[in-house]
């Protein structure tokens, strides 16, 4: 089945999808830095590295730009499998959604709103390819956001026949808790999966992981723990002269080395001698080997950024021990500057919740009988 990712960051669901057996043909970011990130790690996936109204503006444009270097053969089979999409992965982020006044009279003003630029661009990338399936991830807070009308909003534009040629999607909400599904991360992401057809979301849920293979119900079903993840790399050096890629130290000042060691294990800021507390303190805390983490974020490198000081050692974590808890796999390489590369890793899909996605629909389409071919 073929694969487009919008609004990618380094790929994590790609990642997730491509394990799966998906072929993920296209994606697009508008980081230059993570959109290269994405290219040497996904080196069959055309990267159209502009901005979303650029990209969807100028579809063909841009598609000709991004494969100028490609053969003929090449470039013909992309285009023909740009003609079969059958999935589209990505959402645009939560700060694209505005709501004009105290409450919409249209779903057109909401659409047209310049505000919302980010989901009429997504919106209208559905409507050119009218996948069989979209994966529309977001953070929480879009559930209640203006009072929950920019989900009601979004429902009634997917829901609505005469915004596509095939007919409406049908749209099935939920927060997942990605450590219940082999994720070693205590991180909630509300996924909106949109289908052309209707169904229970939590039964078939339910019915699918029951019926997984042996081999991927381990995988999915396992409560992962910080020590599973990251503990083999605990006395590999960090200096950068290991060969675990992206594994390097950050170098904290003395205040902050301080802090960190009178911090035991799960234990945060309040542990601290009253000399080196301070309104600087932020949320200092050291992680426990036998949980999973808090939410991996874009400041897993910094001390007061969180629950980040390693179980044992008095440091941040490296990005390599980051990506682990993300469950990126060790050769997946980040490139790009420090912050970039933290950018990367703490916005990311992690890719294992992303493959069960994958074999969600995998087994929707099976139990459906979808046609893939439109």
């Amino acid at each position: 089945m073929n694969v487009v990712d919008i609004f990618s960051g380094v790929g994590g669901l790609s990642v997730g999808f491509e394990k799966a057996g998906f072929n993920v043909v296209l994606a697009n970011e508008i980081d230059e830095q993570i959109a290269q990130s994405y290219k040497k790690n996904h080196t069959h996936t055309i990267m159209v590295n502009e901005d979303i109204r650029s990209f969807v503006d100028h579809f063909d444009d841009s598609i000709s730009k991004a494969t100028e270097r490609l053969n003929s053969s090449c470039k013909e089979k992309l285009y023909q499998e740009l003609h079969d999409v059958n999935v589209v992965i990505g959402g645009p982020p939560c700060q694209g959604f505005s709501m004009a006044g105290s409450r919409i009279r249209k779903t057109s003003e909401f659409i047209d709103d310049p505000r919302n630029f980010l989901f009429r661009y997504y919106f209208k990338i559905i409507q050119k390819f009218e996948p069989q399936y979209f994966v529309f991830e977001n953070v929480v807070g879009i559930l209640s956001s203006k009072n929950g009308e920019i989900l009601e909003t979004i429902k009634s534009i997917f829901e609505d026949d005469s915004n596509f040629k095939n007919g409406r999607y049908y749209l099935h909400i939920k927060v997942f808790k990605a450590e219940e599904y082999g994720v070693p991360q205590q991180r909630r992401r509300v996924i909106i999966l949109g289908t052309k057809f209707d169904f229970d979301l939590d039964r078939e849920l339910k019915l699918m992981r029951e019926s997984l293979p042996t081999e991927l119900q381990s995988v999915f079903n396992r409560r992962e723990t910080i020590r599973d993840a990251i503990f083999d790399l605990k006395d590999i050096a960090t200096d950068g002269s290991s060969s675990v890629p992206n594994h390097v130290s950050s170098k904290h000042n003395g205040i902050a080395l301080r802090r960190m060691k009178q911090i035991i294990a799960n234990e945060n800021w309040q542990s601290l001698d009253e000399e080196i507390h301070s309104v600087h303190s932020g949320a200092y805390g050291r992680m426990d080997w036998d949980k999973p983490s808090m939410t991996i974020t874009t400041r897993f490198d910094t001390p007061s950024g969180g629950r980040f000081t390693h179980p044992d050692l008095d440091r941040t974590l490296t990005a390599r021990e980051a990506a682990r808890i993300q469950t990126f796999p060790d050769d997946f390489i980040f490139s790009g500057s420090k912050t970039s590369i933290c950018k990367q890793i703490g916005n990311a899909v992690p890719p294992r919740l992303a493959e069960f996605l994958a074999h969600f629909i995998l087994y929707l389409n099976s139990k459906y009988n979808v046609n893939e071919n439109k």
